[in-house]
């Protein structure tokens, strides 16, 4: 079966060209969930901070080929889930580190995803400031953002993707 979730981890970049390394990702996009309007919103809009919205990476994955529970511990080895609206140099409440579910996987996801919240907390002992919420809105990001560094290798990440695709072997 084919499933959905989104994940806010700093600027979607990374979070985007992160998981599509891997054959289970079966689509992916980036774009801005959870704002305080339904309307099309746009980068420059997001960047100011009055809209409430996140820059995002929605997945979609075969749970034949890797359950939730372990894609949440790829997504915890490329973020910092300690730090408030900040992931590396990206700085403000867009960038805040966040998992948003449909609800049509409400009742297959919740639990994992506040499990996998939980036991991170307590295994590394640390306060995980990561939203958990259901997805509330969301607006495909513009067409340049898509797939970005696969069109911009040197783009800035603040993701060093090669360390965090050898943690999450």
């Amino acid at each position: 079966m084919k499933q959905k979730i989104i994940l806010g981890g700093g600027c979607f970049w990374g979070t985007q060209a992160f998981f599509d390394h891997y054959d289970w990702i079966t689509y992916s996009e980036v774009g801005y969930a959870n704002g305080i309007k339904d309307f099309k919103v746009t980068y420059e809009e997001v960047c100011s901070g009055t809209t409430g919205f996140v820059e995002v990476c929605l997945l979609e994955f075969d749970d034949t080929k890797i359950d939730l529970k372990t894609l949440l511990s790829h997504y915890w080895n490329t973020i910092n889930p300690t730090t408030l609206n900040r992931q590396g140099n990206d700085i403000g409440s867009q960038y805040r580190s966040g998992i948003y579910y449909f609800d049509e996987f409400k009742d297959i996801q919740l639990k994992v995803i506040i499990d996998s919240k939980n036991k991170l907390a307590q295994d590394k002992n640390i306060e995980v400031v990561t939203e958990i919420l259901p997805l509330k809105n969301y607006v495909t990001a513009e067409d340049y953002h898509q797939k970005y560094l696969d069109k911009n290798p040197g783009g800035y990440c603040h993701i060093n993707l090669n360390q965090a695709w050898k943690k999450s072997k």
